[in-house]
């Protein structure tokens, strides 16, 4: 997503400024390019040669600097960025922006692209909730910018509330929804499941599965990054909430099904990577059972299976976590369940299935012709994945 991209940085000055540093590492690690905008204050924090190191190239400190390959610089930088993102942000440069003022490099090169710009805010408390600066984030929102709410937790002064620089996970999510808002899934709204469902047993103990989610998620992920409206039904996992997706949480088998008949209407696809439990019981104890001498029984029963009982024009994409006859088994779910797509692994083979940040694949259409995938990142998986969802929605991905 973010590979070949050129990423302008404009870091201001505050305390969270050597957080930014991490930031710019994570972005560079994912493949972007990264020029880096520091203003006066912001060299009270931090010296250029840390964003240099990091980066590869020169950090802009002065608007009146010209060199040889950005002659005028604020006009080169708002022509060559893909996005434009700060952070931290003050109270200080939001306002400034947000009144069209243009006296440093960082808010000359905001007011002259026409590139996105993704505005992370970090101050404290009081600063953030000040009526002023409420006023001012309304106007940039308003107008377009992407405001990057501010985490809440401990500040630097030892007060706690809102104002804390926002993860960098979360900064670096917010940045590939904007870059993707226009891409090939534009337009589109996907429900995607994730996670082990949970049968209770009683009050403590439950039936489920070895999921993690990680799939799940990261098709989430993937489709939201394509300008797809997401929304994800986990059961629970351990994984962060990715930003910018609507999430409804879920334990069992029957609430996954009430809750993904909900969210299909009006949606052009179902992915349904979720490892739903195939049984539950039949009687759900309603107090802790007790230990006892000799055997527990229990009667179980099957719990709904959603994709074959969920009805709707959308596209149903499957899953089939098989440890033999991979193949045969997931051809056989494709036309019982009536799916446009299944994806097979074999749980069995090494660096795939349940919890693993990888996978090894086989894509089966309708016509039951297999596509068999090398080991990948789950992510790069999800891409793939996606890649055919485009083409049965008649659209030409873009990755």
């Amino acid at each position: 997503m973010l590979t070949g991209k050129t990423i302008v940085l404009g870091v201001t000055g505050g305390i969270a400024v050597y957080k930014a540093a991490d930031l710019a590492s994570k972005l560079i690690q994912a493949g972007a390019k990264v020029r880096v905008i520091m203003t006066k204050n912001a060299l009270e924090f931090v010296t250029p040669l840390t964003f240099e190191a990091i980066t590869s190239n020169s950090v802009i400190t002065d608007m009146f600097k010209t060199d040889a390959e950005h002659r005028i610089n604020h006009i080169a930088l708002s022509e060559i960025a893909d996005i434009v993102v700060i952070a931290p942000a003050t109270a200080n440069v939001m306002a400034k922006i947000a009144m069209g003022m243009a006296d440093d490099m960082l808010t000359t090169t905001v007011l002259a692209t026409d590139s996105p710009v993704v505005i992370a805010p970090a101050m404290h408390t009081a600063m953030w909730e000040n009526p002023v600066t409420r006023d001012n984030t309304a106007k940039l929102v308003k107008r377009g910018f992407h405001i990057v709410e501010p985490a809440i937790g401990r500040l630097a002064s030892g007060g706690y509330g809102p104002g804390r620089f926002p993860d960098t996970e979360v900064i670096v999510g917010h940045i590939k929804m904007v870059l993707g808002q226009n891409s090939d899934l534009a337009g589109k709204r996907i429900v995607v499941t994730a996670g082990g469902t949970q049968e209770p047993i009683d009050p403590v103990r439950i039936i489920s599965n070895r999921s993690s989610g990680k799939m799940g998620y990261a098709l989430a992920e993937a489709a939201r990054d394509r300008g797809a409206e997401v929304i994800l039904i986990t059961a629970p996992t351990a994984l962060s909430k990715p930003v910018g997706i609507r999430i409804i949480t879920v334990e069992t088998a029957v609430q996954m099904k009430t809750e993904v008949e909900n969210a299909v209407a009006n949606s052009q696809a179902l992915i349904m990577a979720a490892a739903v439990a195939d049984y539950q019981v039949a009687e759900v104890a309603s107090a802790k059972i007790k230990k006892e001498s000799g055997e527990l029984s229990l009667k179980l029963m099957h719990t709904p299976d959603i994709l074959a009982e969920v009805k709707g024009n959308f596209l149903k994409i499957g899953f089939a976590a098989e440890s033999q006859d991979l193949i045969s088994n997931a051809r056989i779910k494709v036309e019982k369940k009536r799916l446009d797509l299944i994806v097979a692994n074999d749980i069995t083979e090494e660096h795939s299935g349940f919890g693993s940040d990888t996978n090894k694949v086989v894509l089966i259409g309708q016509d039951g012709m297999p596509e068999s995938l090398p080991v990948m990142s789950k992510r790069e998986v999800a891409d793939r994945i996606l890649d055919r969802v485009c083409r049965l929605m008649n659209v030409q991905p873009k990755t």
